[in-house]
């Protein structure tokens, strides 16, 4: 009777610590969320390099554990899911995400047509339409700051700037952002369409000119103090996308520039993926605030598509016929690159098959990357 009883004690002691004993319904419903993460990346091909490590991440976040002082979990102090976690809360993640970026985007379609810029500036005003819907909504300045910034379409800048100003909200925002960035080719082709005329999508725009290779190497300098002496606070984004790309035009670091495109960004991008997927414990997680986040993030996203494509309606009309821009890059203004161009070229290919326009749109596009950097910069100098 007594080994029994030693059993059975034994057993119930062993269940205890079991991830059956300790789940909750938040734990079931965030498991939902990260297969459907996995699904959409898989089936749908919607951004997989950041779809699976992030779905991924939240299934091992929300494995339910019995809290005994074992170091389990991200948010325990001393875990290795904490430890890796640090490059988040620490924000030194984002700045190497945007040195492999640099070393990967060719500026040329913007050096050749700079009033491009104008178009990834206006795509910026998701970020403040956020900023102050969430004000409204009750969050505080900082906190709707760095929710206001899901608007630009950058999951990197979306978890520099939330680690300086709301720690306690990075997850909900870093998850928003990435899943509106994979969600591009569903929320911005019927924005496209319903703020264009079929005569505008047949706009054929100038190819662009051939750009020297003196013009790239000059750019990412100029790039850098230009923007970072009017928004120093940028300068951690800014400084190494520039620092990036000059090691790709040089055509003097091609090692350095391969590393920085390649195994450097593909081993943050998995650190950064998986421990930003694990912070979604149900626990931590599933609140009110996120749910609102969600709300805003895809507000932001629809205000930052239609500035874009409107901005380029409202320019056209200062500029003379020949030289027109085609309102479906306006959607390029965000920062997902080069997801959002790729979309205006899928769009305007359905009414003019022989229109291309993926190089037009990169220039907004690359445009979008500088600019929610910029606009983060000019949020953290206001609101840190």
């Amino acid at each position: 009777m007594d080994f029994l009883s030693f059993i059975g004690d034994n057993l119930q002691i062993f269940l205890s610590y079991t991830g059956f004993a300790n789940a909750t319904w938040g734990h079931f419903i965030m498991i939902i969320v990260g297969l459907t993460f996995i699904y959409l990346a898989i089936a749908k091909e919607f951004e997989p390099m950041l779809l699976i490590p992030i779905g991924f991440g939240i299934l091992i976040g929300n494995i339910p554990f019995k809290d005994a002082g074992l170091q389990l979990g991200l948010y325990e102090e001393g875990s290795v899911l904490n430890i890796l976690y640090q490059g988040v809360t620490s924000g030194w993640y984002p700045p190497l995400i945007f040195l492999g970026i640099g070393a990967m985007t060719d500026f040329s379609a913007l050096i050749s047509n700079p009033k491009l810029m104008l178009i990834g500036a206006a795509a910026q005003f998701g970020i403040f339409g956020a900023y102050i819907l969430a004000l409204t909504m009750g969050f505080d300045p900082a906190q709707a700051g760095a929710i206001g910034i899901i608007g630009g379409a950058d999951g990197p800048t979306a978890i520099f700037l939330s680690s300086k100003l709301a720690p306690n909200l990075m997850g909900a925002i870093a998850v928003s952002a990435y899943s509106y960035m994979a969600l591009v080719p569903v929320i911005q082709p019927p924005i496209m369409r319903l703020l264009t005329t079929k005569k505008e999508r047949l706009i054929r725009m100038k190819p662009p000119r051939a750009v020297s290779e003196t013009e790239k190497i000059i750019f990412p300098i100029t790039g850098l103090l230009l923007t970072c002496f009017l928004v120093p606070s940028g300068l951690p984004l800014l400084g190494m996308l520039f620092f990036g790309n000059l090691l790709k035009e040089s055509g003097v670091t091609r090692r350095l520039a391969e590393t920085a495109r390649g195994p450097l960004i593909d081993v943050i991008t998995i650190l950064l993926g998986i421990t930003v997927g694990a912070s979604t414990q149900a626990t931590q997680f599933l609140t009110w605030n996120s749910l609102k986040i969600f709300g805003l993030g895809a507000l932001s996203f629809i205000i930052a598509t239609s500035a874009g494509v409107l901005f380029v309606k409202f320019f056209n009309v200062f500029l003379k016929k020949g030289n027109k821009i085609n309102p479906l890059i306006g959607n390029a203004g965000v920062s997902a690159v080069p997801d959002s161009a790729r979309i205006s070229q899928i769009v305007g290919l359905e009414y003019d098959s022989t229109n291309y326009l993926l190089m037009h749109a990169m220039g907004p596009n690359v445009a979008g990357v500088i600019g929610s950097a910029v606009a983060a910069g000019i949020l953290l100098g206001f609101l840190g």
